[in-house]
């Protein structure tokens, strides 16, 4: 079994770090470059930057946050928000990140994952799926979780990979920010659909929550922000609770 990784995710509104429940209610979580470097340092495997309020408001992720973070870190960083074309990937990648996960854009014009695994590889192309509970379903949400698309999350999952997506970052927004666990039967029935990775993201409350999300849920990596962001738990904590229980991740090696 390949390592399964440990993500934190910094939603970032008006240069800071943000974090909410159901997508509102935001309250602030530091600097993000600040924040960014202490995760690298306390062995994450990877780190989220999300510019929740970019595509809502119609504008560019600020590069000059992405350069300030790839100055920083020495682990791979994924970047999304208000990325509409492949020319936005390419001007971000360039700032120095290693993925770029799109979703609004996505939606409105599909061909961006297929130009963007083109021009880049569908290693860097990560598609963002927001979706709720909808009856015996579940529905994706566009524009930081504002704006309902009517499309299936399981549909599109299946067709965004055979677009071009290379990983999928899948939210659940019913869990996001109440600390209650991810979702489970969504994170299965994501991953049982398609051949890529899928990150499970929304819920995260516990390191049990993160050991279920991997194993239950069958994803290949946890994202998670609460827990980390307000010192509940730290990422080297993480990764020895899980490897005690036999789940294999990325060893940890810090300075005394």
């Amino acid at each position: 079994m390949l390592a399964k990784r440990i993500i934190p995710c910094l939603d970032v509104d008006r240069g800071r770090v943000v974090k909410g429940i159901k997508f509102g209610q935001l309250r602030d979580a530091g600097d993000p470059v600040e924040a960014g470097a202490r995760y690298d340092e306390e062995g994450a495997d990877e780190i989220v930057f999300l510019d929740i309020t970019a595509s809502h408001e119609r504008r560019a992720i600020r590069r000059k946050m992405v350069e300030r973070v790839a100055d920083t870190l020495t682990i791979p960083f994924t970047v999304g928000g208000g990325i509409v074309d492949s020319d936005d990937m390419k001007s971000i990648l360039e700032a120095g990140a290693d993925k770029i996960t799109v979703n609004t854009a996505a939606v409105e014009n599909p061909r961006i994952l297929a130009d963007g695994a083109r021009r880049f590889g569908r290693q860097c192309v990560v598609i963002a799926i927001d979706a709720k509970r909808k009856g015996d379903g579940f529905e994706v949400f566009v524009h930081g979780g504002r704006t309902p698309t009517g499309r299936d999350a399981v549909d599109w999952a299946r067709e965004a990979e055979k677009l071009g997506a290379g990983e999928i970052l899948l939210t659940s927004m019913d869990r996001d920010g109440t600390e209650l666990g991810y979702d489970i039967e969504l994170t299965r029935l994501i991953a049982g659909a398609v051949s890529i990775p899928v990150i499970v993201s929304g819920g995260c409350g516990s390191l049990a929550h993160i050991a279920e999300g991997l194993i239950d849920g069958k994803a290949s990596a946890a994202l998670a922000a609460s827990i980390f962001h307000f010192g509940t738990h730290s990422i080297r904590e993480t990764k020895q609770y899980l490897a005690q229980l036999g789940i294999p991740v990325r060893p940890v090696e810090l300075s005394s």
